[in-house]
C-alpha cells in the first residue's frame, strides 16, 4: 500500500470513531522515518485506546501490520508506527503540554481530509 493511501485509510479509521481535532503533517521532505504524521485526539484513555486499535485494525484488513504500538496499555498517548505513517492519538492536554506540530511547523501541514 502506497503511503498516500495508507494515510488516507488511516484519517478514515480516526474519523468513524469520532476522533478529534485531526491533523495530517506532510514529513516527507522532513525525516527518513516516515512520509506522513497523523495526530488526533481522544475524549478518554479509552477512547484513545479505541481509535489506535481501530487504525491498527483497518490497517491489518488491508494487509499492512503495524510496526510497534507503544502507550498501549490505559495511556494518554498511543503511538502507532504503520512504517510509512506513524499515528499519535493523544487526550487534548498531552497533545497540547507535547505540542508535536511545533516541531514540524514548517512542514505542509495538511489538515484532517489530509489534502492542503
Amino acid at each position: 500500500m502506497q503511503a498516500e493511501q495508507l494515510k488516507d485509510l488511516v484519517v478514515t479509521a480516526l474519523e468513524d470513531i469520532k476522533a478529534q481535532d485531526v491533523s495530517v503533517i506532510d514529513v516527507r521532505d522532513r525525516t527518513s522515518v516516515t512520509d506522513f504524521m497523523v495526530l488526533a485526539s481522544g475524549t478518554s484513555s479509552r477512547h484513545v485506546k479505541s481509535l489506535a486499535d481501530s487504525v491498527v485494525s483497518e490497517a491489518k484488513d488491508q494487509g499492512v501490520r503495524a510496526n510497534n504500538v507503544e502507550g498501549d496499555g490505559g495511556s494518554d498517548w498511543i503511538l502507532v508506527d504503520l512504517g510509512d505513517v506513524v499515528v499519535h492519538v493523544m487526550m487534548p492536554a498531552t497533545r497540547e503540554f507535547y505540542d508535536l506540530e511545533r516541531f514540524w511547523r514548517d512542514a505542509p501541514d495538511l489538515g484532517a481530509a489530509g489534502h492542503e
